[in-house]
C-alpha cells in the first residue's frame, strides 16, 4: 500500500516509494510504446512519423495536465519532448527499413 510523501518517515520508506513509483512509470511506458510501435505500421512512409502539430497537441494537453496536478508544467514539457524526440525516431528508423524491405505499402 502506498505510503503518501508526507507520512513517510525516513529514507528508506521514501526510496521505497520511489521506486514503486518508477516501476509503475516504466509499466505505462511501455504500454505507451505498444501504441507507438503500433502506429508506425499503420503510415506509409518516415515523413508520417513527424507531425508537429500532434506534438505540440500532446504537449498542451500534458502541460495542463501536469499544473493540475501541481507539476511544474517545464518539467511535464521537458520530459514529453525529450520521450516524443525518441519516439519519432524510432517510428522513422523502423518506417525507413520497412520501405526498403518492402517497398511502398500500398
Amino acid at each position: 500500500m502506498p505510503v503518501p510523501a508526507g507520512r513517510c518517515s525516513n529514507m528508506d520508506e521514501v526510496r521505497e516509494e520511489i521506486d514503486r513509483i518508477d516501476r509503475t512509470l516504466v509499466d505505462l511506458i511501455a504500454e505507451r510504446f505498444s501504441y507507438v510501435d503500433r502506429a508506425w505500421q499503420l503510415k506509409v512512409s518516415p515523413d508520417e512519423a513527424r507531425v508537429p502539430w500532434r506534438v505540440q497537441q500532446v504537449i498542451d494537453k500534458v502541460k495542463a495536465h501536469a499544473q493540475h496536478r501541481n507539476l511544474p508544467p517545464e518539467l511535464a514539457e521537458a520530459l514529453w519532448r525529450q520521450m516524443i524526440g525518441w519516439f519519432i525516431q524510432y517510428e522513422e528508423e523502423k518506417l525507413r527499413a520497412s520501405s526498403a524491405q518492402y517497398g511502398p505499402k500500398d
